[in-house]
């Protein structure tokens, strides 16, 4: 690698460098230490210097220096990781260099050109390089140790490195910590103890933040049940934050698929930086606190005062610029916050260029002044030049377009209303969107009516329309403390639709994509799909007790807007608990609004809670229990199970309270998760456990045994929350009260006294308001590893309890091979955008086929586990068997076939394994096999068989995975299929070695060339190949002699050879011998010919023939009962798994 020319006045200083190689200008030397001559302890101390400071010219075992006659300094231009790389610029050097310099009369022209020579090779090189960091050339001699100590693929991306700690018990290593893309490497090398430590991201547990007497401030992480320690960071906060955003970058496109293609700094795994991850961070932050779409990003922060017209003061913030939005927040975050779209902008105004202030002009007659902006020209500039982008992507018409068209159809349908009818009687009545909130069809407001509820509900009404005179009203409104305080006393029925839109944000989304709605609408409606399948199973189930739901009107809203959110995102489709939610939506929202707020509550306000493992509600379960543990001591002190209440308040989460509430009481907890989060269902958690605290504890005074403790209070508590939540009641709510699906008996009613919701709300923002949002985010993402990581082992659980029952392998040995298998699988997404293998990975699907490889991948795992040691064709090889165990031929295979034929080759008997060998060779579709293996009759046969064409062709993508049809992949579960699959497993016989087809001419050649292949490198090498050539000749005989006993001019058939007797069988072996028996006693009987249309006679062989042939060979029988040393081949193959392979 060549380096920016740095002066160094020694040459041979401390004598840590030997000269190689020198001539008039240039030096090469070799570092003490390393190649011939290393160890000792000069070789020591210099592994230790090189570990601890921070310079490639003292780290790189070569380097170049270059020089001239009358000086006696000394420019470090290269340095080289290996001999051949160093040598590979010398000889550079002395072809294009050595001739020029000679012109030179100078010896400083001679060295300013040589310098200027070298800083233009590393331009050059920079031109196409990846890195992208402040230092390039500090980085660049980074990247090179990074990739000499770990030999990880050259397309990992190192991210950044920083100098640390490792703690080794209660020893401290001092070293490198290097953080790239997919792994997390530690380097050491003190007095010659060598420490090297490689973590993937994936195989995180826990990460966090910790401290004690010894260590003040150290970063855990959890891996492989081991905990691993870091400390004495310059900057710990900032690598700690580091950390944590590549864990979460692995976690959500390894685990949760997402392909970040509105984040280019992160699309692309090999372009991940440092800058990079900070600015998707910042941008993330942005989204999550003024709830804005995922495609907003983080442009530009300027520090500023808005003057804020309610309190006639200025007040400092920050202005935040995304693409199409304008927003700002005061300095602490909670005075007052503000979203401007920036559709919404009339005009951007300089009142006075030397007070560095703007005015921003917004529909409705409202503007918003910023003083004591630094940049304010440049942010007026970038204000005016986005003020015409008013739209997504998806729909380019302008907002003043559409306006128009809608005014032309309204004048075109008041001047002819025959039209209305018309298109109104043609339109389907199940695709009519509804543009009225349920609430209002069934329950409309009397204005009349003057009962105190009422009475109450329009002072509610009044205190919001003077807010609103007071801050605005609408997508430009002041959010402020003000606004909170009426949110926690209740939001008016006629206001509560409007309010949960702009709180959400969900307002923005529809304004932005007009028609969207309607368009999924008519195309999902009508298809037959699993998700629609669901729906239609829970439609009656959504709050059966309302009205509304028990109408054809609400029904269909219902269907229309459940099955439009499963079209648009498919990744969630349908999950339950969707559908109590949407209704609630439905109440107070029109149909479309309801459907922008579902958007808004799965993609953004509760992520990944609706999917089939619900993983975003277990984090928030998590962080439940760690809020528990904070604020109610005396309820830890008595449950030292916490999980409990997570299990028992996981409806709570994933309904909003719907699902235990009364209606009108859980619309008010609705109200206040749309200002603040899921903040607020928390707070309302704890403030539930805080109400029955006294109850709680007294439920579970017997702890002598932890199960029955827990089936006790199980019992208990649930009925004391059930009747708990029964007896809340909104005593404000002018609605009539509702049936609930767990009644109180009178008796139950009149032991418990009732609880205003409103007044539980106001407790739980007086107890626990203190929580902030900021900390909530942190720990869901500390929590999220944890999380994710319990189910994958569960997964793997469930997979090695499947396989275990049918393979012989130990249950360590089992653990290392689905290790094994899983890395294998992430390492074809690691360094690919979209990887075909990851994107086909489905949580959803069964146990055993979450991880599967294709061939490219299995090709590189099998070759690291084939039970003999050398082969020649084991590309070939692996090509076969990957045809052969993929059952269900669908290119990919899983862990119980990848297991089954691994145990076959390393356990299995000599008839198993050459049985196994046969099947390789057997055409596609034969008897054996399955019909369906003609997906692989289209791959290029290896270039030393191509009469196997037809055997081993099969067309391959370059990542090896055949894609199945989208009919298979995305429609209706063929149930009556899978139990016809499940039968005639349970009826599948086993497969005894009369079932297997004959093998012809080109298959048999083929069959011992693959043994051949087998034997090479072995220590019996030509005894096996003679006794190969025995058995050959042995069969061709055979089949000769039969050929002459079946020609027509024979006068008589000759009677049947007595059965070759092996030799070398022990008495004990009773199942072989009766193989064996059945074997040799066909072999003279069962030759057959096939005659051809030419008149050629073709040959033929059964698998019978083959086995008494080769059991008369000691040697080859031997060499195939050989053991294997399983847990040898599994260490080797973890140690060598991550290695670039020779290509």
């Amino acid at each position: 690698m060549w380096l920016k020319p740095e002066e160094i006045l020694l040459k041979n200083a401390f004598k840590l460098w030997l000269t190689e190689n020198d001539n008039e200008y240039f030096v090469l030397q070799r570092r003490r230490g390393y190649g011939e001559g290393a160890g000792g302890l000069t070789g020591l101390l210099v592994g230790t210097l090189d570990t601890v400071l921070d310079s490639t010219s003292k780290v790189a075992p070569f380097r170049i220096l270059h020089h001239t006659p009358d000086s006696q300094i000394y420019w470090s231009i290269a340095c080289g990781a290996t001999k051949e790389e160093i040598v590979k610029h010398w000889d550079w050097l002395q072809q294009n260099i050595m001739r020029t310099l000679a012109v030179f009369d100078s010896s400083d022209d001679i060295t300013s050109f040589v310098q200027g020579k070298i800083r233009g090779l590393i331009a050059e090189e920079g031109k196409s390089s990846v890195v992208q960091e402040d230092d390039p050339e500090k980085f660049r001699e980074a990247l090179l140790r990074f990739h000499k100590w770990f030999e990880l693929p050259a397309e990992e991306k190192l991210v950044t490195y920083y100098s640390c700690s490792y703690w080794r018990g209660r020893v401290p290593c001092q070293g490198w910590l290097y953080l790239s893309s997919n792994f997390l490497c530690f380097y050491s090398y003190l007095l010659g103890a060598e420490v090297k430590l490689v973590i993937s991201w994936d195989e995180v547990w826990r990460l966090e933040k910790t401290s004690n007497v010894i260590l003040t401030e150290s970063i855990r992480v959890q891996a492989h049940g081991d905990d691993h320690y870091f400390s004495m960071f310059l900057h710990l906060h900032e690598t700690f934050l580091l950390m944590e955003q590549l864990a979460d970058y692995s976690v959500k496109r390894l685990f949760d698929k997402e392909s970040f293609h509105h984040e280019p700094c992160l699309c692309d795994p090999l372009q991940i930086t440092k800058r990079g991850l900070e600015t998707h961070a910042r941008s993330e932050q942005f989204r999550t606190f003024f709830r804005l779409p995922r495609e907003e990003n983080l442009l530009e922060v300027h520090e500023s005062f808005l003057w804020v017209p309610f309190s006639h003061f200025n007040t400092l913030g920050k202005i935040c610029l995304s693409e199409s939005y304008l927003c700002f927040a005061s300095q602490d975050g909670s005075q007052c916050h503000v979203i401007i779209p920036i559709r919404e902008v009339v005009s951007v105004e300089k009142p006075d260029s030397g007070s560095r202030s703007l005015t921003v002009c917004v529909r409705g007659k409202r503007a918003l002044r910023f003083s004591e902006v630094r940049h304010y020209d440049r942010l007026a500039g970038t204000i005016r030049s986005r003020c015409g982008i008013t739209s997504s992507p998806q729909h380019s018409a302008s907002v003043e377009t559409i306006k128009g068209e809608c005014q032309t159809l309204i004048n075109h349908f008041e001047d002819n209303p025959e039209d209305v009818t018309l298109m109104v009687g043609q339109r389907d009545n199940s695709k009519a969107v509804s543009t009225e909130a349920l609430m209002t069809v069934f329950h409309p407001q009397d204005a009349e009516n003057l009962d105190p509820k009422m009475l109450k509900e329009k002072m509610k009404e009044q205190s919001w329309n003077i807010h609103f005179s007071e801050y605005g009203r609408g997508t430009s409104m002041f959010f402020t403390k003000k606004t909170r305080d009426l949110i926690v006393r209740g939001v008016p029925e006629a206001l509560r639709g409007e309010l949960w839109m702009l709180f959400s944000g969900a307002v923005n989304d529809m304004a932005t994509h007009p028609g969207y709605y309607t368009e999924l609408v008519e195309r999902s409606l009508g298809t037959s799909t699993l998700a629609t399948d669901e729906i239609e199973r829970d439609l009656h189930r959504s709050l059966p007790e309302h009205p509304a739901f028990q109408s054809d009107t609400g029904i269909s809203a219902l269907r229309r807007v459940l099955t439009a959110y499963a079209s648009r995102n498919p990744k969630i489709g349908y999950c339950q608990a969707m559908n109590i939610l949407t209704s609630v939506l439905l109440l107070y929202a029109k149909e479309e609004e309801a459907f922008w707020l579902l958007v808004a509550v799965c993609e953004r306000m509760l992520p990944d809670y609706f999917n089939r493992r619900i993983i975003g509600a277990l984090v928030d379960q998590a962080v439940f229990e760690e809020l528990i543990r904070e604020h109610l001591p005396r309820l830890v002190e008595h449950m030292t199970d916490l999980s409990f209440f997570s299990s028992v308040s996981l409806s709570w989460f994933l309904t909003l309270f719907v699902s235990v509430l009364p209606i009108e009481s859980a619309v008010n907890v609705v109200d206040c998760f749309f200002y603040d989060g899921v903040k607020a269902v928390l707070q309302l958690g704890l403030a539930v456990l805080g109400a029955n605290m006294e109850a709680l504890i007294c439920c579970h005074d017997d702890a002598e045994a932890v199960t029955i403790l827990n089936k006790l209070v199980s019992d208990l508590f649930w009925r004391r929350v059930v009747w708990f939540f029964d007896s809340v009641t909104n005593k404000d709510s002018p609605l009539p009260p509702t049936v609930q699906q767990a009644s109180l008996s009178n008796s139950d009613k009149s032991s418990h006294t009732s609880v205003d919701i409103s007044e539980l709300i106001r407790e739980a923002y007086e107890k626990y308001g203190s929580i902030r949002s900021e900390d909530v985010e942190s720990s869901r993402k500390r929590n999220k590893l944890h999380v994710i990581q319990t189910l994958e082992d569960t997964t793997k659980q469930n997979v090695l309890r499947v396989v275990s029952q049918e393979v012989k392998f130990s249950a360590s040995q089992l653990d290392d091979l689905y290790y094994l298998f899983k890395r294998q699988h992430f390492l074809s997404c690691y360094w690919i955008i979209d990887s075909p293998a990851l994107l086909h990975h489905d949580p959803g699907q069964a146990y055993l086929d979450q991880y599967q490889l294709g061939f490219q991948q299995f090709s590189l795992l099998f070759s690291l586990l084939e039970p003999w040691a050398v082969c020649s064709s084991s590309h070939s090889l692996s090509l076969w068997v990957c045809r052969l165990i993929d059952d269900n031929q669908d290119g990919l295979v899983n862990f119980k076939e990848f297991c089954t034929a691994l145990d076959t080759l390393y356990s299995g008997s000599f008839t198993n394994k050459l049985k196994f060998l046969f099947k390789l060779h057997l055409p596609p579709g034969a008897p054996s096999l399955s019909g369906e293996q003609r997906v692989f009759s289209s791959v290029p046969a290896p270039e030393d068989s191509p009469h196997l064409a037809r055997l081993t062709a099969f067309e391959l993508p370059e990542d090896g995975v055949i894609r199945k049809s989208p009919e298979k992949g995305r429609g209706k579960v063929d149930l009556q299929a899978y139990l016809k699959q499940w039968q005639d497993e349970i009826l599948k016989k086993e497969e005894t070695i009369k079932d297997l087809p004959r093998i012809n001419q080109a298959q048999f050649i083929q069959l011992s060339k693959t043994m051949y292949n087998l034997f090479h490198g072995d220590a019996d090498e030509e005894e096996l190949y003679r006794a190969v050539a025995r058995v050959t000749s042995l069969l061709l005989r055979m089949e000769e002699v039969g050929r002459r006993l079946q020609e027509p001019t024979s006068p008589q058939k000759t009677p049947p050879a007595p059965p070759v007797r092996p030799h070398g069988k022990e008495e004990g072996e009773e199942q072989e011998g009766e193989e064996q028996e059945q074997a040799s006693s066909s072999s003279s009987t069962t030759i057959q010919k096939d005659t051809t249309n030419s008149g050629e006679v073709d040959w033929s062989f059964s698998f019978e023939q083959i086995l008494a042939s080769l059991l008369n060979e000691p040697k080859i029988v031997g060499f195939f009962e050989r053991p294997v040393d399983v847990d040898a081949k599994l260490a080797q193959a973890r140690a060598t798994q991550l290695r670039p392979k020779a290509k």
